[in-house]
């Protein structure tokens, strides 16, 4: 599979994995408004997921799935929505459980392991867009979702295509990053939102303090998700040890600079010949700003990239 015309090159003003994760996330950026339909997705357990479809013309479905405290509403998501959109592209947007616009709709929330959830949304994808072909792309925790729902060895509610942005494939060894240094600013975001999400649970009690997502992990996740304890529940939901599995086409697009889930955790693993690994020297965490771009997106750009040579090679 080609590689990009173009590499991310930084500006100077965004060298340094901390500087493109944090220039991703605040560059200006322009993504219209888009006229979604909404749809409520009943799971298995009493449970909902908020969902947004959009038509297309081209036969191609791209399902969108969000990181870790984000949302359909994230700057990446409606980056990448618009552009597949203006391609023609039909879409399916998915918050997990308890995200977006269905906050206050589940008992539970989403985790590391939530291959249930994501099958299910796939396959609403295909009885809504029957007789597409579907592309999925996972952000951060859902990269790992996605790239663990493929190795898995289940054979429905997959996607025929898959790309997957910096999955961290070693949940132990990426909590342990986020908890020290400079990567606990990071982790103050993420756990200031998940803990807001979790309070509007229906009847939620009052959460005991909790200063890192990985003591999060300890006390809620884990326990929630049905793991004995924390170790467990990264074991078991680290997308890492099953990339041998995985059997569809598939890009994983990471950076060596990621400041909590570096392109080295991928590089240790075996993958099976389905995968096609692409690492870029600078990116950081979903941040991928270049010089090389007008826009400075180079993310966007290889997605678009990457969506036309998993369909011409389909």
């Amino acid at each position: 599979m080609l590689h990009p015309n173009l590499s991310c090159t930084p500006p100077f003003w965004a060298r340094g994995g901390h500087l493109q994760t944090l220039a991703g996330q605040f560059l200006p950026y322009e993504a219209p408004a888009l006229p979604w339909e909404r749809h409520r997705l009943a799971l298995w357990d009493g449970d909902a997921m908020a969902l947004q479809a959009l038509e297309g013309r081209t036969g191609i479905v791209i399902h969108l799935f969000h990181g870790m405290a984000g949302s359909t509403s994230g700057h990446y998501m409606r980056r990448a929505a618009a552009r597949f959109h203006a391609r023609g592209h039909a879409l399916l947007a998915t918050n997990h459980r308890g995200a977006g616009e269905g906050q206050g709709w589940c008992r539970d929330f989403y985790h590391g392991g939530s291959t249930r959830d994501m099958a299910a949304a796939l396959q609403f994808g295909r009885e809504r867009f029957p007789g597409h072909l579907h592309v999925a792309i996972g952000y951060s925790i859902s990269a790992s979702i996605l790239l663990l729902l493929m190795g898995d060895g289940v054979q429905t509610g997959l996607p025929d295509l898959a790309i997957a942005v910096n999955p961290p494939a070693d949940l132990e060894a990426c909590s342990r990053r986020l908890s020290s240094g400079l990567n606990l600013a990071y982790d103050r975001y993420f756990i200031n939102r998940i803990r807001k999400e979790v309070q509007t649970r229906p009847g939620a009690e009052p959460l005991v303090p909790t200063r890192t997502t990985r003591d999060f992990d300890a006390l809620y996740t884990a326990p929630m998700a049905g793991f004995p304890d924390r170790a467990a529940y990264y074991a078991k939901c680290s997308c890492g040890t099953h990339l041998e599995g995985i059997r569809r086409p598939t890009v994983i697009l990471s950076s060596r600079d990621d400041p909590f889930a570096p392109a080295a955790d991928l590089l240790k693993q075996p993958m099976a010949p389905a995968i096609h690994l692409h690492v870029e020297r600078h990116g950081g965490h979903m941040g991928y700003v270049s010089r090389n771009l007008r826009d400075r997106r180079w993310l966007d750009y290889a997605l678009e990239h990457y969506v036309d040579e998993l369909v011409a090679r389909s």
